[in-house]
């Protein structure tokens, strides 16, 4: 989870993703970082987050992407 989160603060450093819950449904998170998130989490989790992943519930908080992540991976 601690590296999950340092990619989030890479990202947006403005953004407390340890106790933030709506990342998505507050518009905190704009495209643009998501593609960003995605790109980053694929290439250091050596996952493939596929369109189908790509809803607000996954990305609505740290925990929600830290959940998606662990699915893959076990996939």
């Amino acid at each position: 989870m601690d590296e999950l989160l340092e990619i989030l603060s890479d990202v947006r450093s403005d953004v407390d993703f340890e106790s933030e819950e709506s990342l998505i449904d507050d518009e905190i998170l704009d495209s643009f970082d998501i593609i960003s998130i995605v790109s980053e989490i694929n290439d250091h989790f050596e996952i493939e987050i596929n369109v189908n992943d790509l809803l607000p519930e996954n990305f609505n908080s740290a925990e929600a992407i830290w959940e998606l992540i662990q699915k893959l991976r076990e996939e």
